[in-house]
């Protein structure tokens, strides 16, 4: 089983995409939405990053909606 986080925002069209993508592929996640979280928020810049979607496939990082990355991942 594959760990699974994705860092969102309610308003972000490319968010749905990767969620549905990741369901599509049989796969749970945990979801972290910022627009909703502040912990969450905080937690993503302190990671280095401003923008959602953010996934985190094990030990691998994707940013933004790649899907063919997301794919060689799953």
């Amino acid at each position: 089983m594959k760990n699974i986080k994705i860092f969102s925002s309610s308003t972000c069209p490319n968010c749905t995409l990767v969620k549905d993508l990741i369901k599509e592929k049989g796969y749970e996640y945990e979801e972290k939405n910022v627009s909703l979280d502040a912990e969450a928020k905080k937690e993503l810049i302190s990671l280095g990053y401003m923008g959602v979607p953010i996934i985190f496939v094990d030990d691998e990082v994707v940013v933004g909606f790649n899907k063919q990355k997301l794919e060689e991942l799953l």
